[in-house]
């Protein structure tokens, strides 16, 4: 705490833009993320599902922050956050009843169902819009738990959804929704996104927007944000580690400005030698 307090101060930075807990409302987002938060803003009105997908450290869970961010801006729409995706269908359900004000009783589990149904569709009478359900790292759901999901969100012969879901996973969820036993979930994405590494010009982008929302959009020279940019795979999250692990070395150093001599000398050391093996061959 102490250091990042230095770091802040010595910089004049608001936050240190390469760590994730970022105001939300400075987060950096691409036309296609965009987009998406208005399709996904306009299937509210009708509940649905959606799906995020993509590498990690392509920026997913923000995506959710925006979503989550945007909904709560509205009068009573409650967003609930699966906090555990990888429960059991009972601790699915007492996970539901507790995002949704519902008292379950895993005893009685037909009883929750029939509870969570009509409290969703009171809140629509009230609000116009579905409840939101943002469910991260949902590759680790139990398949029980998805399907359970999919029954538990629609009503009259699948005509109706009383619920909107964003489902965010690694590229494995797309996967499993190719298998029998998920394959109709999976046809109910009705939006899908998926990440790709990023290019050049969108990293770029996001570092000046990052350090400009931060404070000091003069923090890394022009050279150095290349450098970056070209040396992490297209990984927001290995530029974001790369980045701040320089601004930790720059403080250390007491450098105004981050360039790429620093780069060169935090990322070109060799590493330690390894301790050589004693031998065994006795000398002559």
């Amino acid at each position: 705490m102490k250091n990042n307090k230095q770091l802040l101060a010595f910089y004049g930075l608001k936050w240190n833009p390469f760590l994730p807990d970022i105001p939300v409302e400075s987060l950096w987002h691409t036309p296609q993320m965009e987009s998406f938060v208005y399709r996904l803003e306009n299937m509210a009105m009708n509940g649905g599902f959606a799906l995020i997908s993509g590498e990690p450290g392509l920026g997913k869970s923000k995506i959710l922050q925006i979503i989550a961010h945007q909904f709560n801006r509205l009068d009573e729409v409650v967003v609930g956050v699966m906090e555990r995706p990888q429960s059991s269908v009972s601790d699915f359900y007492r996970e539901m009843g507790s995002l949704f004000g519902v008292n379950l009783s895993p005893a009685n589990r037909y009883g929750g169902f029939k509870d969570l149904r009509e409290r969703w569709k009171n809140h629509t009478k009230t609000t116009l819009f579905r409840p939101i359900l943002l469910i991260d790292e949902a590759q680790e759901m139990l398949t029980g738990c998805l399907n359970e999901l999919r029954l538990l969100s629609s009503t009259d012969f699948d005509s109706m959804n009383l619920l909107t879901t964003v489902i965010c996973g690694d590229t494995r969820l797309p996967e499993r929704f190719r298998a029998r036993a998920l394959i109709s979930l999976g046809s109910r994405m009705q939006f899908r996104l998926k990440l790709e590494p990023y290019n050049r010009e969108d990293l770029l982008d996001y570092l000046a927007h990052t350090l400009n929302q931060a404070g000091v959009p003069q923090l890394m020279t022009k050279t150095l944000m290349k450098t970056l940019v070209d040396h992490c795979a297209g990984n927001q999250r290995v530029l974001n580690n790369m980045a701040a692990e320089l601004l930790t070395e720059g403080l250390k150093k007491e450098i105004p400005q981050l360039d790429e001599k620093l780069f060169l000398e935090v990322f070109s050391r060799k590493p330690p030698a390894r301790p050589q093996k004693p031998s065994n061959i006795n000398p002559l």
